[in-house]
C-alpha cells in the first residue's frame, strides 16, 4: 500500500513577534502537492508560478498590471489580460489589453480593446481553436438607453452595457472578431409601453430586464466578472455581479443568430438558456429566493474531477440576508442535451455542496476572489481582498495557506502586516499539465525575504509504509539544555536532525541511527527554533522555545 505524506506539526507555543505574515503559512498532510499555483498580484506587473512550499518556479513580467485574469495555455504560453488605464471605464476589474507571453518572457501577441466606447475587463477565456473570448464594456448614451426603455431616473451619465467577443489572433498585435454576443440585443422592460421591447419580464427569462440592477449612481450596469466555456455543450457561462446571477448562453450560433432568439444548437439564438442565483432579476421570486450575492468565478467543473460538469461559484456574500459572509458553492443545473429545464425559478433549489454554510463569523471576501475543484477532492480558494490562497478538504478543514507577499511597493518583508496585496484569482496546474511538456520546472527561492515554513517544507511523496517516520515525541518544550526525541516504530536506518532559527537558517545539524535521541541545546541562544526530523523519504517539523 502507498501513502502520501506531507506533515507539518507545530507545537502550541507561539510568539506573535515571530509569527508568519506572508508567504507559506500552513502546509499540512493531505494538501495536493503534485503541481503548481499561478497568481498575479493586482498591484504588480509580475505573474508568479509557485510550488506548494511557496517557492518560485517561474515568473512573467508585463508592462501592464493585471486586468484581471491570467491562465497557462496548453502550448506553454501565458494568457494574461492587462490594465491599459482606460480613463473612461474607470471601475473595478478594468483591463483593456490581452497578452500572450511565451516561456522566455517574450510578448508574442498583444491585442488592445480600450477606447472611449469599449473596454475589455475582468476575464478572458482561451478556446480550443486558439481563439480568445473576452468580456467587454459597451458604452451606451443616455438617449440610447432611454430609447430602449430605461427609466431616466435610473441613468447616470451613460450606461455600460456588455458584450462578449471571440478574437482570432493575427500576427503579434492583430485580431479578427469572428463571433459576438451583446446584452443590448436581448432586452426587455416593463417601464415604457411605447418601446418595442416592452413586455412581461416574468414571462421572458431568456431576456434581460433593462431596469433591474440599474441605478443613477453608477454607469456600470451588470459588471460581468467571469467567463467560462464548455466545449462539449459549446456554451458560455457568465457571472453578472450586479444582477447576482450566473447566465449560460449558446456559442454555437452565428453572430447574426446571436442577435436573435432562434438558431444554434439550443434553437434559442442568443437568449439566455439558463440563469441562477437571483430570480428577482427576471421577476420570478423575492429576496428570500436569492442565492448569490456579488459572486465571482463561475465555472464548469472539468470532466474527471469530483462534481464533474456541475458549476462551482465563489459566492462573496456581499449583501447576503443574515449578514455578509462568503461561501463556495457547487450547483447541478437541470441540463438535457443542449437545453435546460425551464421550471421557474430555475433549479436547483439548493447547492450540491457548500463550504462555510451559515458561518457568519468565519470568513468574508467582499469582492474579487475565486475557487477551483482539485483532483483529490480538495478545493483551492483565493480570498482576493487579503491575497490569501488556501486549500480545504471536502470536510472544510484548511490544509494549506499562502498569503501573497507582493503589493504596490514591491515585496512585503516577513513579520510585516500585509496590505494592498490583493489577488483576483489563483489557479492550480498539476505536474502533468500538457503546457509543462518540454519545459524544465525547478523550484527556486521564496518571493519574500524569509520564511521558516517554506525553508523546512517537504512536498508530498508516495512512499511505502515501511519507509515512514512514525509517531514522534519531542520534549521538554520549552527546553533549557537538551531535547529528547522519541520515534515510535522506526522503519529506517538514518535520522537527520536540523535546527533552524526564526529566519529559516540552519544553526545545528546532526545524524542519528536510533529511535531515542538526546539532542543538546546548550549552545543555542534564547528564542524560537524549528526542529526538523527527517529520513530519506519525509520529514516532520516541531516548533520549540529555548530558555535560559
Amino acid at each position: 500500500m502507498k501513502k502520501k505524506i506531507s506533515i507539518f506539526l507545530i507545537a502550541l507555543y507561539t510568539l506573535t513577534s515571530f509569527s508568519q505574515t506572508v508567504g507559506l503559512i500552513q502546509h499540512d498532510s493531505g494538501t495536493l502537492d503534485n503541481g503548481y499555483v499561478l497568481f498575479a498580484p493586482i498591484n504588480s506587473y509580475t505573474t508568479y508560478l509557485i510550488d506548494k512550499c511557496g517557492k518560485q518556479v517561474k515568473t512573467w513580467t508585463s508592462v501592464y498590471k493585471p486586468g484581471q485574469s491570467v491562465y497557462l495555455l496548453e502550448d506553454g504560453n501565458l494568457l494574461r489580460s492587462g490594465n491599459a488605464n482606460n480613463t473612461t471605464f474607470n471601475a473595478g476589474g478594468k483591463g483593456g489589453v490581452i497578452e500572450k507571453i511565451d516561456s522566455n518572457g517574450n510578448v508574442i501577441w498583444s491585442y488592445t480593446i480600450s477606447s472611449a466606447t469599449n473596454c475589455q475587463h475582468h476575464d478572458v477565456k482561451a478556446l480550443p481553436n486558439g481563439n480568445v473570448l473576452a468580456i467587454v464594456w459597451d458604452k451606451k448614451t443616455v438617449d440610447e438607453a432611454i430609447a430602449q426603455g430605461r427609466n431616466p431616473n435610473l441613468i447616470s451619465t451613460s450606461v455600460w452595457s456588455e458584450k462578449i467577443i471571440e478574437i482570432q489572433p493575427v500576427g503579434t498585435n492583430g485580431g479578427n472578431i469572428v463571433w459576438e454576443w451583446q446584452i443590448w440585443d436581448h432586452l426587455i422592460q416593463d417601464y415604457d409601453a411605447t418601446k418595442s421591447n416592452y413586455g412581461m419580464v416574468s414571462s421572458n427569462p431568456q431576456l434581460i430586464d433593462l431596469n433591474y440592477a440599474a441605478t443613477a449612481n453608477t454607469e456600470d450596469w451588470q459588471h460581468i466578472n467571469s467567463i467560462d466555456y464548455n466545449s462539449s455543450l459549446n456554451q458560455i457561462l457568465l457571472s453578472s455581479h450586479n444582477s447576482d446571477e450566473i447566465w449560460i448562453i449558446d456559442h454555437s450560433t452565428t453572430t447574426q443568430e446571436a442577435k436573435t432568439n432562434s438558431g444554434g444548437n439550443s434553437k434559442k439564438g442568443g437568449g439566455i438558456l439558463y440563469r441562477w442565483g437571483n430570480p428577482q432579476s427576471y421577476d420570478n421570486g423575492s429576496a428570500t429566493d436569492q442565492k448569490l450575492f456579488g459572486q465571482h468565478n463561475a465555472q464548469w467543473i472539468a470532466k474527471g474531477l469530483p462534481f464533474e460538469n456541475q458549476i462551482m461559484i465563489f459566492n462573496n456574500g456581499n449583501g447576503r440576508t443574515g449578514g455578509n459572509y462568503s461561501t463556495v458553492e457547487i450547483i447541478n443545473p437541470p441540463v438535457n442535451g443542449f437545453e435546460y429545464t425551464a421550471t421557474l425559478p430555475y433549479f436547483p433549489t439548493s447547492p450540491s455542496w457548500i463550504y462555510n454554510q451559515n458561518n457568519t463569523q468565519n470568513w468574508y471576501a467582499q469582492n474579487i476572489s475565486g475557487t477551483q475543484q482539485l483532483s483529490n477532492g480538495n478545493v483551492l480558494i483565493c480570498s482576493g481582498p487579503t491575497g490569501t490562497l488556501f486549500e480545504i478538504n471536502n470536510s472544510g478543514a484548511t490544509l494549506w495557506k499562502y498569503i501573497n507577499p507582493v503589493n504596490t511597493n514591491g515585496i512585503i518583508n516577513q513579520n510585516t502586516a500585509p496590505s494592498q496585496n490583493t489577488v483576483f484569482r489563483s489557479s492550480f496546474y498539476p505536474n502533468d499539465f500538457i503546457g509543462f511538456k518540454n519545459h524544465t520546472l525547478t523550484s527556486g527561492n521564496i518571493i519574500e525575504n524569509s520564511n521558516v515554513i517554506s525553508n523546512s517544507c517537504s512536498l508530498t511523496l508516495s512512499v511505502a509504509d515501511n519507509s515512514l517516520i512514525k509517531d514522534i515525541v519531542v520534549y521538554p518544550n520549552p527546553t533549557k539544555t537538551e531535547l529528547h526525541i522519541t520515534i515510535s516504530d522506526l522503519n529506517t536506518s538514518k535520522i537527520d536532525i536540523e535546527v533552524l532559527n526564526s529566519l529559516g537558517q540552519i544553526v545545528a545539524k546532526e545524524n542519528y541511527n536510533s529511535n531515542k535521541i538526546t539532542f543538546s541545546t546548550h549552545t543555542l541562544s534564547e528564542g524560537i527554533y524549528f526542529i526538523k526530523v527527517s529520513n530519506e523519504f519525509t520529514s516532520k517539523i516541531f516548533k520549540i522555545i529555548k530558555t535560559e
